[in-house]
């Protein structure tokens, strides 16, 4: 993946090396229930817990990479440190900053299409443990988005994890950036799906739900971020030309890779596709590729009932 030309967002805060954040007024720390959801890695931390705990996975399954805490108090964080500062011009912040710029350029170029400003996330790089709007945040959690602060949360072991946990591409392999990219594009897709209203909706509905019904709606919410994540690289590659052999490959091997049947068949052995909250592997391929080739996010309407 070529990113050298990409626009450096300046909406990062890293506290990665800050000592963490501790618990937030009626925050939930380790792992959420119904109603606040683990994030795109947060199956595959779960089964190495789950594994080292002896636990059954299926207790601690359920939601997906949007956390959302039902309107907790929150305190801002403070300011960033001069160590944030010194930290800046690390190659993982510089990548994570051409990234995040620019989905920030092509979303803004979609929502100007539409008649609509875009309004640009916040991305937080942290290591352990922070602060967030829905609660304690941790690495366990896997990436996530939060809409009560409208802030990405980033651990970038979770990079690493996709290479040598999930085989979601070559270890060493520069195929892996794509795949990367791919994990930062979803959870922007998420705070576009924000932006949109269509995830005050799909939580309105989720709230009328039994748990079921409630984990199909988050299925459809995963699998649009995945066509979402699909639009912008479909239109960064049109702009910069932007992709390599074998990036695609591995985006699409790293979205199978996290596809919920996969995961839970490696934990147990077996699949509870009730249980489901990303969607299938086959699924989240899918509708990256969809996204990739239409590079619309009209195209994206996981909702409709005879879509996969």
């Amino acid at each position: 993946m070529r990113w050298d030309d990409f626009r450096r967002s300046d909406n990062i805060e890293d506290r990665r090396g800050d000592g963490g954040g501790g618990m937030l007024p009626g925050g939930g720390g380790g792992f959420p229930i119904r109603g606040g959801h683990i994030g795109i890695g947060g199956l595959v931390a779960i089964l190495l817990i789950s594994w080292l705990l002896g636990i059954n996975p299926l207790t601690l399954l359920g939601g997906g990479d949007i956390v959302d805490d039902g309107g907790r108090t929150y305190q801002a964080p403070s300011a960033p440190s001069s160590r944030a500062t010194s930290r800046a011009q690390d190659r993982t912040t510089q990548f994570v900053a051409a990234v995040l710029g620019d989905t920030e350029d092509r979303w803004s170029e979609i929502f100007q299409e539409r008649g609509q400003s875009y309004v640009a996330p916040r991305l937080v790089l942290f290591s352990g443990v922070t602060r967030s709007a829905c609660g304690t945040a941790q690495s366990a959690m896997g990436p996530f988005y939060c809409p009560n602060d409208q802030r990405i949360y980033l651990d970038t072991s979770f990079f690493d994890l996709i290479q040598t946990q999930l085989r979601g591409c070559q270890v060493g392999s520069k195929t892996c950036e794509f795949a990367q990219a791919y994990v930062i594009a979803h959870e922007v897709g998420h705070h576009a799906q924000n932006l949109l209203g269509i995830l005050s909706k799909a939580h309105q509905l989720q709230g009328r739900a039994g748990e079921a019904a409630g984990n199909r709606i988050q299925v459809r919410i995963e699998l649009q971020a995945d066509c979402f994540a699909g639009v912008w690289a479909s239109r960064s590659e049109a702009k910069w030309n932007s992709l390599e052999p074998g990036d695609v490959e591995a985006a699409l091997q790293t979205a199978s890779a996290i596809g919920d049947d996969i995961l839970q068949k490696r934990a147990q052995g077996y699949a509870v596709p009730d249980s489901f909250t990303h969607g299938t592997s086959a699924q989240r391929t899918h509708w990256f590729t969809v996204g990739l080739k239409s590079g619309r996010i009209e195209s994206c309407d996981t909702f409709t009932p005879s879509q996969p």
